[in-house]
């Protein structure tokens, strides 16, 4: 059985190597939605680039062989989130999933929100919530909060980049506001909303979550589930980006055979490059990736490199 509870019979796997930009449904886990889409594309190696809630859609970048290696810059990458915050209402978990803890009555204006508006745009702190992956001696924070347990968090601080706002009514005509944010690694949406809704006065969850936007990909890019499941094995194929685009921001160096052999090897090379912290190192005249580096007083000092067996995979596939 697989873990949306229908049956999986066993397939041959296949050295697949790519990013697929999925567009996650709603109420599917990070990892389930990852297992799922490897098993449609047959792939030995995957895994995904920071968690999505099971009540929020959107971008989810899934790796696929060569770029699992490269999947650290998604995490650390910025986000873009639309969402909906229900006003005057309180939940345990700060979105729709928890037990209503609280009302309160609205009465908040354009102005109000605004002015919010404003105090949570730039470097604000948050402490994380309880129902989160966050861990503490081993166990994530959700299990302590399941069984009742309040742990102590530190504030963190983030960066909020962008913070639109606007008063609306919710799919059940609730007071509440529309919220467009662009924010760093390590935010959350859920107390973003929550905090906003203690500035305003009335309280306040998310009722809605959906990510736009990570790391330079958009949702415009990216398929449905059902849709990949609608397609043939050479379709859902076609619909990788190669693993190249998790480095859109890198500067591109491009090593002749013998430097680059050598640089696969681990090896440092000499050339006439400027300082550098994050380099794509490619051979065969910039078709074949071989792996990151920095550069550092004219040296090449590798970073992350693709295995032999993973570079002749890709090329073959060029």
């Amino acid at each position: 059985m697989n873990a949306r509870g229908g049956q999986h019979t066993r397939v041959a796997r296949r050295p697949v190597h790519g990013v697929l930009l999925l567009d996650k449904p709603l109420g599917w886990s990070s990892n389930d939605i990852l297992q799922k889409v490897k098993w449609l594309l047959r792939a030995e190696k995957a895994g995904h680039t920071g968690t999505l809630d099971p009540l929020a859609s959107g971008v989810l970048p899934l790796c696929f062989g060569a770029a699992t290696k490269f999947s650290q810059l998604q995490l650390d990458a910025d986000k873009t989130y639309e969402a909906v915050m229900c006003l005057g209402i309180k939940t345990s978990t700060a979105d729709a999933e928890g037990e209503v803890i609280e009302t309160r009555p609205v009465a908040v204006s354009p102005e109000d929100v605004a002015q919010v508006a404003l105090r949570f745009t730039g470097p604000i702190s948050q402490v994380p919530p309880m129902h989160s992956a966050l861990k503490k001696d081993g166990k994530a924070l959700y299990e302590y909060a399941r069984a009742g347990i309040e742990i102590d968090r530190a504030p963190r601080q983030v960066m909020i980049y962008k913070l639109n706002m606007a008063l609306a009514l919710d799919s059940k005509a609730q007071v509440a506001i529309n919220l467009e944010v662009t924010c760093s690694k390590g935010t959350y949406i859920r107390t973003l909303g929550e905090d906003i809704g203690e500035a305003l006065g009335c309280g306040a969850h998310l009722s809605a979550l959906r990510r736009v936007g990570t790391g330079g990909y958009t949702a415009a890019q990216c398929v449905t589930l059902a849709a990949l499941q609608a397609m043939s094995e050479e379709e859902r194929l076609a619909c990788l980006l190669p693993v190249s685009s998790l480095l859109p921001d890198h500067t591109v160096v491009t090593l002749d055979d013998e430097n680059a052999a050598r640089f696969s090897s681990g090896l440092l090379r000499r050339g006439p490059w400027p300082d550098a912290p994050q380099v794509a190192v490619y051979a065969e005249n910039g078709q074949v990736l071989l792996g990151t580096a920095q550069v550092v007083a004219g040296e090449l000092i590798p970073g992350r490199l693709l295995s032999p067996t993973d570079i002749e995979q890709m090329t073959q596939a060029i």
